[in-house]
């Protein structure tokens, strides 16, 4: 007895070799156009908060100047870490750290600002020092990072951990906001305040990240060096992918076409890379005579 067959229509079909790649190729022509536009809305949001990240710096400033009469200085040395007098954190032109330390009470890190609970002050210093603040870094780059080392020429070669920073002041030629041992009052921005820069993205080389740079290992609390402070009579460039190097003082980013800058009023603006050099020098200068209309980058 011949076995009854099914209906035609009950069969299933199966995908032929050619129908199966040209599935696959749709869905690789899908992914390619989708990537990119993902990309894009990570980078957008990126570059969203760093700028959020840079206007509470900037805010933080401004409380700082209203608390104590004056932005904070860059600190002393690269080598000088916070100092504390009588137990409590030193300000002014007393601090030996630079501006990222002085500015940690307005940024949520007044924990790490004080110490926490330490005894003494060497305790203290290790606390501030290795504490990260997110504030500090760009998620364009690199989530909160530390590194541990020891440098003979600071603290005298103890083994210490280091929170870093991806942000830096104006500027290393000292005509800016932020200077060497000396604070400086809102009334010295004699270009004024919203033509003035005051902290931004910095430079790196992104083949280091975590690992100890001339210009990325210190860290935020680090006194005046390429750590925290950076030059503004050379245009910023983008972040790089290298065999050693560094930054080269320079201000720079992980973000397409340019980086995010906090003036002096609190503003923050994106600066393309492609900003005139006269005009990045102008801006980084607080009181050359220049005024700079925002048409102008």
């Amino acid at each position: 007895m011949t076995p009854a067959r099914l209906p035609s229509a009950s069969r299933q079909k199966a995908f032929t070799l050619i129908e199966l790649l040209v599935v696959m190729a749709i869905v690789a022509v899908l992914l390619g156009l989708l990537l990119p536009a993902v990309q894009k809305v990570r980078e957008a949001a990126a570059r969203t908060q760093c700028l959020n990240n840079l206007k509470q710096i900037g805010l933080a400033f401004t409380n700082h100047h209203d608390a104590y009469g004056a932005f904070p200085t860059g600190g002393w040395k690269w080598s000088t870490p916070p100092y504390y007098l009588n137990g409590q954190p030193a300000s002014g032109a007393q601090q030996r750290a630079g501006w990222g330390f002085q500015v940690l009470p307005f940024l949520e890190g007044d924990n790490a600002w004080k110490g926490g609970l330490a005894s003494n002050d060497l305790n203290r210093i290790r606390i501030a020092i290795s504490t990260t603040n997110k504030v500090f870094f760009c998620p364009s780059r690199r989530v909160p990072q530390t590194v541990t080392y020891s440098d003979p020429e600071y603290m005298n070669g103890m083994y210490l951990t280091h929170a870093l920073c991806d942000y830096a002041a104006s500027n290393w030629q000292g005509t800016g906001v932020v200077q060497q041992y000396m604070p400086i009052r809102m009334a010295d921005i004699t270009d004024g305040s919203s033509n003035t820069f005051l902290v931004g993205d910095k430079r790196l080389n992104l083949r280091s990240l975590g690992q100890v740079q001339n210009d990325d290992g210190v860290g935020y609390t680090s006194g005046w060096s390429v750590d925290t402070i950076r030059r503004t009579d050379k245009g910023p460039k983008p972040d790089y992918y290298g065999d050693g190097g560094s930054g080269k003082k320079r201000f720079g980013s992980s973000h397409t076409g340019g980086l995010n800058m906090v003036f002096a009023d609190g503003s923050v603006h994106f600066i393309p890379y492609s900003i005139a050099q006269t005009t990045f020098s102008y801006l980084g200068n607080k009181s050359d005579g220049h005024v700079i209309s925002g048409m102008d980058f």
